[in-house]
């Protein structure tokens, strides 16, 4: 069976739609997540927009979230 490879819009879509979704569930806004992760609110309007955003970005919203934990498994050997 063939992997699906996803394209980089795609992947940005997809990460942004999940960053959304955890925001809500922690019932914080844009405003408050921005302030959190030292960023802008149109930083995180383009992220969950999945407009592309810079890996500082994305990094920092990720920790402001608790959402790094899993960002060592991808590098693990």
């Amino acid at each position: 069976m063939k992997a699906v490879v996803r394209s980089t819009p795609d992947w940005e879509a997809e990460i942004g739609q999940r960053i959304r979704a955890t925001r809500k569930q922690q019932k914080l806004t844009q405003q408050e997540l921005a302030e959190r992760s030292n960023v802008s609110r149109s930083a995180i309007k383009y992220l969950e927009a999945g407009h592309g955003s810079s890996l500082a970005t994305f990094l920092n919203v990720s920790r402001a979230l608790g959402l790094d934990r899993g960002l060592e498994e991808i590098f693990s050997a």
